[in-house]
């Protein structure tokens, strides 16, 4: 049984990486830095993945304390090779993707958990 508010907070951090993305597409859309912007959505993309992925290992992790049984891994490998994965492909098409705004999307992630913990903070 995972705690209300805990889902509450997932829910708001998943909200708040689809806000980015569908700001980045606007940018990319409607601005004149279009590798900048997708470098961007690819590292959100793959970012709001890890997010995904880590929130599951998590509530795996909860259930199975909860059940007195130990867990499995806590997913860094496969976090750690969506991460390459989208160095590899700005990479390979250099001409579509900003490098360094894929590395910024990779870490959109660690911004809204860090801005989604400050607003819990500040509610409460």
């Amino acid at each position: 049984m995972t705690d209300p508010q805990y889902k509450t907070m997932i829910t708001r951090q998943r909200k708040w990486m689809i806000y980015l993305l569908a700001l980045f597409v606007l940018g990319w859309g409607f601005l004149p830095y279009q590798e900048i912007f997708l470098g961007l959505i690819l590292g959100a993309v793959l970012s709001f993945f890890n997010l995904w992925l880590m929130q599951r290992k998590i509530n795996q992790m909860g259930q199975a304390a909860e059940e007195n049984r130990t867990s499995r891994a806590f997913g860094t490998f496969s976090r750690m090779a969506a991460a390459g994965l989208a160095i590899l492909i700005a990479l390979r098409f250099q001409q579509h993707f900003h490098l360094i705004a894929v590395v910024l999307g990779l870490m959109t992630t660690y911004v809204v958990i860090m801005i989604e913990f400050l607003v819990s903070r500040f509610k409460d």
